[in-house]
């Protein structure tokens, strides 16, 4: 089970924060990339679950947080053009990510996998095949998954 209901975790984190306009439906704890081509809005930029070419592309870190004045908790979704922050963290800092539950599939996780972030929904799913980045290690034992899930992870620095 994820530590704690807090998206960081680490008790003092050295990361940085952004305001960004959400794009899309993501939940906290989903990965996330600046939109491209999307012009600044007041200054802030767009962001989107994870989009690259592929699941496991080297791209940077931010992880969407919630937003409980707006009344986002963890379990509740963005809706697009909402402004929300996300949080780029330093390696080794801590953070509950969201987990994909893969159909088809009991994915269950051991204290020191390896995890990437799969492309198109910022969710991280197990390594497969060789991936350009692995930026997130479990720091917990997870039993086949039924449902996406908040997981306790640490950031490697890719």
């Amino acid at each position: 089970m994820a530590l704690g209901k807090n998206i960081i975790v680490s008790g003092e984190p050295k990361g940085k924060n952004l305001d960004v306009i959400v794009d899309g439906t993501p939940k906290p704890g989903t990965l996330m990339t600046l939109k491209a081509a999307t012009e600044p809005v007041s200054g802030m930029h767009t962001y989107e679950a994870f989009n690259r070419d592929a699941d496991g592309d080297l791209a940077e870190i931010a992880i969407l947080l919630p937003d409980v004045e707006q009344g986002i908790d963890e379990l509740t979704a963005f809706a697009t053009g909402t402004v929300g922050k996300v949080y780029f963290p330093l390696m080794g800092e801590t953070v509950n990510a969201l987990v994909a539950n893969l159909a088809g599939t009991a994915d269950a996780f051991a204290i020191g996998d390896y995890l990437i972030v799969d492309n198109g929904t910022g969710k991280l799913i197990a390594t497969t095949g060789s991936p350009q980045s692995e930026p997130f290690k479990v720091l917990e034992t997870v039993a086949g998954l039924t449902a996406d899930k908040l997981v306790h992870v640490m950031y490697t620095g890719h």
